[in-house]
């Protein structure tokens, strides 16, 4: 039969075994290092793993395949249940633990007091563009910043004044040889983002950051909200 089906892109699959663990049927494996699609029949074709993918491998396909089965899903759970030693729980991740998305708890949001430690206000993980995944519920009704890596060491108030209540993305335009825009186009897309801020250095090359942010704008349609914020190589803010 014809039916929609996921399809993993083994080029850009990294291995992280995000997609493996979200996937509740057991449809997919990791293979040589490498998410597998085991058995078209485990696949009910709703896409659990989809959003889980980091690298944003894995889409539907409209192809022959057997139909999903399942008894042939439960027979498989109640088989792995029963081969898993007494007691153990089943593995929450199945790759590299630095993949892995989730979101960060902040209790305390009020700004620290001038003398006071100052805390981390990140929110999500992971932060870099390449690794992020295009669709998150840590996404919905976020203030993203899309900042140049560099920033966070500029600017010693970084996380006081530009991250706190927002998620972000991080990156440097002149060493990854990635197109941010076409990430950034899918995340803007497929979520309610309410506003965007870019953070870039004050040198010519971190241009690329805020060109990428502007073609996704763009790109996705969607009429956001948007500020530039240049840190000088000084670490004071230049323009805002």
């Amino acid at each position: 039969m014809i039916r929609k089906i996921i399809h993993i892109d083994e080029e850009k699959c990294n291995g992280c075994g995000a997609c493996a663990r979200a996937c509740h049927e057991g449809a997919i494996g990791m293979v040589d290092g490498k998410a597998r699609l085991l058995r078209d029949d485990y696949c009910d074709g709703l896409g659990d793993c989809l959003p889980a993918c980091p690298a944003d491998a894995i889409h539907f396909v409209e192809r022959e395949a057997a139909a999903y089965d399942a008894a042939a899903v439960e027979a498989n759970k109640a088989l792995i249940a029963k081969l898993r030693p007494q007691g153990s729980a089943a593995p929450k991740f199945a790759g590299c633990p630095g993949s892995a998305a989730r979101t960060l708890r902040r209790e305390n949001t009020a700004p620290a007091a001038p003398a006071a430690r100052s805390e981390s206000q990140l929110m999500q993980w992971p932060v870099q563009i390449k690794l992020a995944p295009t669709q998150a519920p840590y996404f919905d009704g976020a203030g993203l910043l899309v900042a140049a890596d560099c920033t966070a060491y500029a600017y010693a108030s970084f996380h006081q004044d530009l991250l706190r209540g927002k998620i972000c993305l991080i990156g440097c335009p002149k060493l990854d040889s990635v197109d941010y825009a076409e990430k950034l186009t899918e995340i803007l897309a497929r979520n309610d983002i309410r506003s965007v801020t870019v953070a870039r250095m004050e040198v010519p090359c971190c241009g690329g950051i805020e060109m990428a942010v502007k073609n996704a704008l763009r790109a996705s349609g969607k009429l956001v909200p948007w500020q530039v914020v240049t840190i000088s190589t000084q670490g004071e803010i230049v323009e805002q």
